[in-house]
C-alpha cells in the first residue's frame, strides 16, 4: 500500500504529461513556432506533479518534511504554466487544469491534516499535563492527610490508651466490670494505633517523592530511646540519661511505641518546663511488669513526668 502510495503522484504526473504533449499537438495550429511553445507550457503545467513523491498523505510520513517543501514550489510552477498554456491555446488547457485542481488539492489536504496532527499532539500534551497536575496534587494530599493522622490522630489515640489504663490502676476500689471495660478501651485503642500505622504506611508510599523510594523504617520502639535521649541532650544542651534494670524482654511493638511516646513527650515536657535541668528516664523489667519513670531536678518538688506499667503478656500498657 505504501509503495502504490509513493508511485502515485509520478504516475499521475507522467500520464497528464502525455496527455498534455497530445493536446498541445492536437490544438497547435499547424507547424511552426507555436508548436514548441506549447509543448513547453503545457508539460511544465503538469510534469511538476512528480514533486510530489514521498509526501505520502500523512504530514508525518517518511520523507513529508523534505517534499512539503516542493509541493508549494509544484504548485506555482503549475498554476503559471497552466495560465500561460491556457492564453495560449485560447481556451481552457484541459490537462493542465486538471493538474492545476490535483496539485492545489493535495497541499489543501495535507494542509488540513497536518493541522489536525498538531492539534492531537497539543491536545495529549495537554492532556498529559493535567494528569500529571493531578497526581502531584493528590500526592499532595495524601501526604498532607498522612502528617494529620500521625501527628493529631495518632497521638490522640497513644493517649486514650495510656490515660485508659493508668486510670484503671490508679483508681483504687475499681469494679472489676470497670476495670475491664477500661481495659477494653485500652485494647481497642493499641488496636486502632496498629490499624493506622499501616495505613499511613500506604499513604507515604502513595505520596513518595518522584524517583525516590518510599520510607519504610520501622515505628520507633524501646531501642530507639538512646538515640531519643542524645537528641535531647544535644538539642537542649541539658544532662539525660538512660536508667534499665532487670533483664531487658522483648515486648510488643505496640507497647514498645506507646512507652517511646510517653518518653518523647515527657522530654518535651522536661525541656519546655525545666530549661536546663538534667532528666533520668528510668527502665525497670521484672518478671510481671515493665516500669518506666522520667523525672528532672527543675525547681520545685520532685516531679514524676511519665509512668508506665505493663503486664509481661503485652496486652498494654498500664
Amino acid at each position: 500500500m505504501t509503495r502504490i502510495r509513493e508511485l502515485r503522484w509520478p504516475a499521475a504526473g507522467a500520464g497528464l504529461a502525455a496527455a498534455a504533449v497530445a493536446e498541445a499537438v492536437l490544438r497547435a495550429d499547424g507547424p511552426g513556432e507555436a508548436l514548441p511553445l506549447a509543448l513547453v507550457l503545457d508539460v511544465s503545467a503538469t510534469l511538476p506533479l512528480v514533486l510530489l513523491r514521498g509526501t505520502g498523505d500523512r504530514p508525518d510520513a517518511p520523507g513529508a518534511s523534505g517534499a512539503s517543501g516542493h509541493g508549494p514550489a509544484a504548485a506555482v510552477t503549475i498554476t503559471v504554466a497552466a495560465l500561460a498554456a491556457t492564453l495560449l491555446h485560447r481556451g481552457p488547457a484541459l490537462a493542465g487544469s486538471a493538474a492545476l485542481l490535483a496539485v492545489w488539492a493535495a497541499l489543501a489536504r495535507r494542509r488540513i491534516l497536518r493541522r489536525r496532527a498538531e492539534a492531537a499532539a497539543r491536545d495529549a500534551s495537554r492532556r498529559a499535563a493535567e494528569h500529571t497536575l493531578l497526581a502531584h496534587t493528590a500526592r499532595g494530599e495524601r501526604a498532607r492527610i498522612a502528617r494529620e493522622l500521625h501527628d493529631v490522630v495518632a497521638h490522640h489515640i497513644s493517649m486514650i490508651s495510656v490515660q485508659a489504663e493508668t486510670a484503671r490502676l490508679a483508681v483504687p476500689g475499681m469494679p472489676a466490670e470497670g476495670s475491664e471495660r477500661l481495659l477494653a478501651i485500652g485494647d481497642t485503642a493499641r488496636t486502632a494505633l496498629t490499624e493506622m500505622r499501616r495505613l499511613l504506611g500506604v499513604l507515604r508510599e502513595d505520596a513518595g517523592e518522584p524517583g525516590g523510594a518510599p520510607d519504610r523504617r520501622p515505628q520507633p520502639g524501646l531501642q530507639q530511646l538512646l538515640d531519643l535521649i542524645d537528641e535531647t541532650r544535644d538539642g537542649a544542651g541539658a544532662a539525660a540519661r538512660l536508667i534499665v534494670a532487670g533483664p531487658v524482654a522483648a515486648l510488643d511493638p505496640g507497647v514498645e511505641l506507646t512507652a517511646y511516646r510517653i518518653v518523647q513527650e515527657a522530654l518535651t515536657n522536661a525541656r519546655r518546663h525545666a530549661p536546663g535541668a538534667a532528666v533520668d528516664v528510668e527502665l525497670a523489667y521484672t518478671g510481671e511488669e515493665l516500669r518506666l519513670a522520667v523525672r528532672d531536678n527543675g525547681p520545685g518538688p520532685g516531679r514524676i513526668l511519665g509512668v508506665l506499667a505493663t503486664p509481661d503478656d503485652s496486652r498494654g500498657c498500664q
